[in-house]
């Protein structure tokens, strides 16, 4: 049984490396490399975040429907980080691929350093499925078809850890899933307790 789950595993590792390579190297154009390392920065999405709070407290001010989901929006990027970050990743030690010293030969680093910290998981993915879980399922009621643009979004974000060098596709895929629950709990919370979909 051991033995079959470690052949499973390096068969895992061997599928996410020949992916990664796919992604990072043999998909590669001038274009994205100069793309992808400004999609990842966080403060790129800065004026996304100020007009989303805004657009949100503004509209929906009544009973401070808007504060709460502000707040709890904050909460949960807050938690998805720390869940990430300081439990799963630390509970796996995954090398990133640009610092494990087997595979960081086959790395394209578009980056001016190897991120710190493991890899496994995403807290990119992570945060921004955990983001745009909370967004689609408390915002679907309000901006419709659009909402979908969340997880495109997210996707766009977590497909650029991959491209620039610092994550492995399973990082952020498991990453997407952890946040994708988080954000969706943290939506049945707000929606029970304020929800917009009969706001008035």
């Amino acid at each position: 049984m051991y033995l079959l789950q470690s052949s499973l595993l390096q068969k895992l590792e061997q599928w996410d490396q020949w992916l990664f390579i796919q992604v990072n190297s043999e998909q590669s154009n001038s274009f994205f490399d100069v793309l992808m390392p400004l999609l990842r920065n966080s403060f790129t999405w800065a004026p996304l975040y100020i007009f989303l709070l805004v657009f949100i407290t503004i509209n929906f001010k009544k009973h401070g429907h808007g504060w709460w989901w502000v707040l709890i929006f904050l909460c949960t990027v807050s938690l998805t980080d720390m869940l990430s970050s300081q439990l799963i990743k630390v509970s796996f030690e995954r090398l990133r691929p640009c610092a494990d010293p087997d595979f960081y030969q086959n790395v394209r680093l578009l980056l001016n350093r190897c991120s710190g910290g493991y890899s496994f998981t995403s807290s990119h993915a992570t945060n921004h499925f955990g983001m745009a879980a909370f967004i689609f399922f408390t915002l679907r009621p309000v901006i419709k078809k659009w909402v979908w643009l969340a997880f495109f979004w997210a996707g766009i974000i977590g497909y650029a850890q991959v491209y620039v060098g610092v994550h492995y596709p399973f990082d952020v895929f498991c990453g997407g899933l952890v946040g994708f629950v988080f954000g969706r709990l943290m939506a049945l919370f707000f929606n029970k307790r304020f929800g917009f979909a009969n706001f008035e």
